[in-house]
């Protein structure tokens, strides 16, 4: 994706923005910031990986391998069973009171890892942190649902998207000064006044669409454009597995997701280990892509906008968006048979970039697919499996890593994930068929 591919696309959004105005953006633009804030909190054990992993004697507390894979097995556990809960209590809530609830469980639980000074209590706090972090997704899927007419919503889940990008992103330019000047402990406190100011904005300025006062009836039009929609009935989530739907974004997300947490937990280490870069050395290589990754996640939700101009539906504009990103991931494989550390960072910011346009897209099928009152379930029901994925993929890297010092497999299976996932995604919902709901 060029950078006038991308600007076009944020002319065309500022020029509707005029007409009818733009309060779903000021919307979007707060779930850009949670999702940035959600993504500080769960990068800061990656950038301090090597320093956990030195001895108690050099501040460290003696991490191996093995056990850095076992926390983060706890954050994964955690996750899958919390999304769950989480997308049940979103749609039982609303957005509003749920996601203040979902950010203050998360913030407190990762500033709980400052008082952590063995695995066993950092699995604890990692655990918790789990269980908070689980809400962003399925709270942002449907508000996203509550604010956007269909065609902007992969656009507005792209924007928002990338706010794991950016969290991704300061965490390296800050956490390293952080580390300098007051030690580890204080590096996971530092994203607590973020989070305490998001929830008190959310809570003073949100409100639905038809509660909002400064949306003017144009805009909300404008959000209603699709088919009236009858207001679904609220079905238990272990109904919905009985939908083919519900199984392949469920499966996308178990091969898909786990890809994006290997990158997000093990390129530090992966950076360190073979290029012997140090934690003042790692962020330029890790800025680089993570800020691939957010060009991918604007400009993979805008993707299906050309497909449709060339005569596509709705939905196999989707789908070529979905399996353009798969296909710019193969590259990666390549990454074990270079030797120079900006060569990798190029083909790292390749694949990344591709995962995050997939994700918006994969993320957006859920609302295509299902009305809204399931929207939250089903995302919960595709990111526990996610994390399920994640839980297996993070002990097997622990294992591999410990016994064989070599990434080759890791970045094979990587390569591999999203052409095998869309082909069960088509497989088991062609056309992305919507979904109707009986009581």
């Amino acid at each position: 994706m060029d950078q006038i591919e991308t600007t076009g696309a944020e002319a065309e959004v500022t020029s509707l923005s005029a007409r009818i105005g733009n309060v779903r953006w000021s919307i979007c633009a707060m779930l850009f910031v949670a999702t940035t804030i959600n993504y500080m909190d769960r990068q800061v054990i990656g950038l301090l990986k090597p320093i956990l992993q030195l001895p108690l004697s050099q501040g460290g507390i003696g991490m191996s391998e093995l056990s850095y894979g076992y926390v983060v097995d706890a954050f994964q556990a955690a996750y899958a069973m919390g999304v769950l809960l989480a997308g049940y209590f979103v749609d039982k809530v609303g957005t509003r009171i749920g996601y203040m609830v979902i950010m203050a469980m998360w913030s407190l639980s990762a500033m709980a890892h400052s008082l952590a000074n063995s695995v066993f209590q950092f699995g604890i706090a990692r655990f918790c942190l789990g269980l908070g972090e689980s809400g962003n997704f399925p709270a942002a899927i449907k508000t996203t649902a509550e604010w956007f007419p269909q065609s902007e919503r992969s656009l507005a889940t792209g924007i928002f998207n990338s706010g794991a990008n950016v969290g991704a992103i300061f965490a390296p330019l800050l956490i390293p000064w952080v580390y300098a000047h007051f030690g580890w402990h204080a590096a996971f406190l530092v994203t607590g006044a973020f989070s305490m100011t998001w929830i008190l904005v959310w809570f003073l300025t949100y409100r639905k669409p038809t509660d909002h006062l400064r949306l003017t009836k144009s805009e909300l039009d404008y959000i209603n454009q699709d088919p009236a929609e009858k207001p679904g009935p609220k079905v238990p989530w272990i109904n919905l597995l009985g939908f083919r739907q519900t199984w392949a974004f469920a499966i996308g997300k178990f091969l898909t997701d786990p890809i994006w947490w290997f990158y997000l937990f093990w390129l530090p280490g992966y950076f360190s280990s073979r290029y012997g870069l140090d934690l003042k050395h790692l962020g330029l290589p890790l800025i680089i892509v993570y800020n691939a990754t957010t060009i991918g996640s604007v400009g993979g939700g805008w993707l299906p906008a050309p497909f449709r101009k060339l005569g596509m539906s709705a939905s196999k504009a989707r789908m070529a968006a979905m399996l353009l990103c798969a296909c710019c991931v193969v590259p990666v494989f390549c990454i074990n048979y270079v030797n120079s550390v900006w060569a990798a960072v190029a083909l790292l910011s390749l694949a990344a970039a591709a995962h995050q346009g997939w994700s918006a897209n994969i993320f957006t099928t859920v609302s295509d697919m299902f009305p809204r009152s399931a929207v939250g379930s089903v995302t919960g029901i595709g990111a526990m499996a996610g994390s399920v994925g994640g839980v297996l993929l993070a002990t097997s890297t622990g294992f591999i890593l410990q016994l064989t010092h070599s990434y080759f497999t890791l970045f094979g299976i990587a390569a591999s994930a999203y052409i095998v996932a869309f082909l069960i995604i088509i497989t088991l919902a062609p056309g992305l068929k919507r979904v109707e709901l009986n009581a």
